[in-house]
């Protein structure tokens, strides 16, 4: 008799493999019948909390762009060059432009419409994924978004990071959890097609395993389509920089990271997707910890404690 694996033993039903929980990569497979691979974009915005609106520097571990994003040149070569070295990793003719540098709602409503009009006339592109916050979703932004929602499928990644209001003054983030609420809600009204990504950082200055854990809970009652997990990393030339060679900050250990991962995964509904377990960095940028260097690895040893444990996303879901 064959011996049963870790995938033949998954009870979680929205899963093809050993994962006891929804990927990315899983949904966009099903929904749109293969691999699909996001190429980040920088639209050359700016955040409220650089441009001196909500605060200046913005966010303590900002380096100030995106870690993704191409960022020389126009959108469209930007485009093309993600494309060109996506496919010489994976064969996929799927692709989804994903304007991540800053906050890509923070303008006239007519630059917006310019910069969106443009992404979708590239080709292949399966969907559209705009990185902002909720304190950047006017009525007639989320018009905007509702608008191109009906030509595309919209994605819009909602940075959050933390529901404690003591920590996102720390982190300088310039907003309460209050006007995050405010935004998540007038866009969910307002623009009923669009997929909601919610952001939330592990390891931010101060927090407990209980304030981490809390800002999952409150989050997963707010079903929303996906949430991003990620590590707080150390990147150079940042206010946390600063802070951790002061001695101020301490980077949070690994097997506590995935412990808190796993019992976070656990909060969340079967029907939300977990896009991303852990962050990536840029290789020359990271100071510290270096164990997120290995970010398959921490996947791995995540999906080997969810198996020890028997459990899986949504044992836990109380929304």
């Amino acid at each position: 008799m064959k011996k049963q694996t870790q995938r033949d033993k998954n009870p979680y039903p929205n899963s093809d493999s050993n994962k006891r929980y929804q990927t990315f990569d899983y949904y966009m497979k099903r929904r749109f019948g293969g691999k699909c691979a996001k190429i980040s974009l920088d639209a050359g915005f700016s955040c409220p909390n650089i441009d001196e609106k909500t605060g200046t520097g913005g966010c303590i571990y900002c380096s100030g762009g995106s870690s993704g994003a191409v960022c020389a040149g126009s959108l469209r070569s930007q485009y093309d060059r993600g494309v060109e070295a996506i496919r010489k990793k994976w064969d996929t003719c799927r692709f989804v432009p994903y304007l991540q540098a800053h906050t890509n709602t923070y303008a006239p409503v007519e630059k917006l419409r310019e910069v969106y009009e443009e992404v979708l006339t590239f080709p292949d592109a399966v969907m559209l994924a705009v990185a902002t916050r909720a304190d950047c979703l006017s009525d007639e932004v989320v018009s905007l978004l509702a608008e191109i929602s009906e030509r595309i499928p919209l994605l819009i990644e909602l940075g959050l990071q933390s529901i404690h209001d003591e920590t996102a003054r720390l982190i300088n983030r310039g907003h309460t959890y209050s006007e995050f609420l405010e935004g998540y809600e007038r866009l969910r009204r307002g623009a009923p097609n669009v997929l909601i990504t919610v952001h939330l950082i592990n390891g931010l200055p101060g927090e407990t395993d209980e304030m981490m854990l809390e800002s999952a809970s409150k989050v997963a009652a707010l079903r929303p389509d996906m949430v991003k997990l990620h590590l707080l990393h150390i990147l150079k030339d940042t206010p946390l920089e600063k802070m951790y060679l002061r001695g101020d900050y301490e980077t949070m250990e690994r097997d506590r990271y995935i412990d808190i991962v796993a019992r976070q995964i656990e909060m969340f509904s079967a029907d939300t997707v977990i896009a991303r377990i852990t962050g990536d960095a840029p290789f020359e940028s990271l100071v510290a910890p270096e164990w997120c260097r290995k970010k398959t690895a921490v996947a791995n040893d995540i999906d080997k404690l969810l198996f020890e444990r028997n459990s899986y996303q949504g044992k836990r879901c109380c929304c």
